[in-house]
């Protein structure tokens, strides 16, 4: 087979846009792009200064701090990103799906992170990646490449798709029959409290570990290690940093399996007849923003964490409404894992069809 340089199908992009023109969905940071290729989150602040780096529908965004965390992500829209975010765009006739498909590869990243420059927060080398060597693909097989991957990830697209719809289907069963109840009672007579269990973990520790399962932070998964702390479900909290949305309900997060988290968020189970999805949506509906304290640094502390007032059902009424959600939630969980398992499926046939060793399907 033979080979070329990245730089022949590729080039780095240095276009600014006004940081005017841009909003939080639209600006991407280190900080808010997640680890092993799991694209990004929403961003907790816009930039300083007038003008940021740009990037448009297509590019591909690859953080250049770390590349062992393996941020990746094929831009959907047009926006703005941080100065230590490579912009990439495929040169004309090339199928940029085909190019993010190649960045994303293991052994890109690994090549990467070989060729980085420093020690305590090793940066990509700009231009060695663009040496790295890619096989020649014809254009046909560079489209068929990506048609076979794009399949894996319009199945994860569409459950997510789903399971946005199925939440917001059991939000507005709880808000029919619970919303605008007065309350009788305190969060602390439904809840656990897990805290005590959280165990920081820094950067320099996390960097030594392999990544297997998620770490979380207050507002997503942060990295992945190689230990655990916690297995079942369990409902997140933000603690500090951002700790509410713009409407004054807290960030939340659901979250399954085995994982660790840091202390930037409540770890919670519900109790007295609540489970962690009865939980879930009580505290999605639930405005908490006079328990917030800080004002640069917005807190959630424990005791005024326990103590929001709160509506507590009769237990018929709870067990009747968590005989409907419940089902809905597994149907997430279930859903969610179909597409770690897909990811991991999409991970597999990437460097073989690549390299071709694994045959392309011709068309007859």
């Amino acid at each position: 087979m033979d080979y070329k340089s990245l730089s022949d199908i590729c080039s780095y992009v240095n276009e600014r846009i006004a940081t005017n023109d841009i909003n939080l969905n639209q600006y991407i940071s280190t900080e808010n792009m997640i680890p092993n290729k799991g694209g990004v989150t929403k961003s907790k602040k816009l930039p300083n200064g007038k003008t940021t780096k740009a990037y448009k529908k297509g590019d591909i965004l690859i953080s250049n701090i770390r590349p062992y965390f393996r941020k990746i992500w094929h831009a959907t829209q047009e926006g703005g990103c941080s100065g230590d975010i490579l912009v990439v765009r495929a040169k004309q006739g090339v199928n940029s799906r085909f190019l993010y498909y190649l960045l994303s590869s293991d052994n890109f990243f690994e090549f990467d992170n070989a060729t980085s420059k420093g020690t305590k927060m090793p940066r990509g080398d700009k231009k060695a990646i663009m040496q790295y060597r890619i096989p020649d693909l014809s254009p046909e097989n560079e489209q068929k490449v990506a048609s076979i991957l794009g399949s894996l990830d319009k199945r994860i697209i569409l459950n997510e798709k789903i399971n946005h719809h199925l939440f917001n289907i059991a939000r507005s069963i709880w808000i029919k029959k619970f919303y605008n109840k007065s309350p009788n009672g305190k969060l602390k007579n439904i809840i656990d409290l897990f805290d005590s269990k959280r165990i920081p973990l820094s950067n320099k520790q996390r960097d030594s570990m392999d990544k297997i399962y998620p770490y979380y932070g207050a507002t997503s998964i942060m990295d992945y290690v190689d230990q655990y702390l916690f297995e079942g479900i369990y409902l997140l909290l933000g603690e500090d940093g951002t700790v509410i949305n713009k409407s004054g309900f807290p960030i939340l997060q659901y979250v399954w399996g085995k994982f660790w988290a840091n202390n930037h968020a409540h770890i919670l189970k519900g109790k007295n007849g609540f489970n962690v999805e009865s939980l879930y949506l009580l505290l999605s509906t639930t405005n908490i923003s006079s328990i917030v304290t800080g004002a640069v640094q917005l807190k959630i502390n424990q005791t005024n964490l326990k103590s929001i007032d709160i509506y507590i059902p009769p237990k018929q009424e709870l067990e009747d409404i968590k005989t409907v959600i419940t089902p809905i939630f597994e149907k997430i969980r279930n859903l969610d894992d179909e597409n770690k398992d897909l990811s991991k499926i999409r991970d597999i046939l990437l460097p073989q069809l690549i390299t071709g060793k694994m045959p392309v399907k011709r068309e007859t």
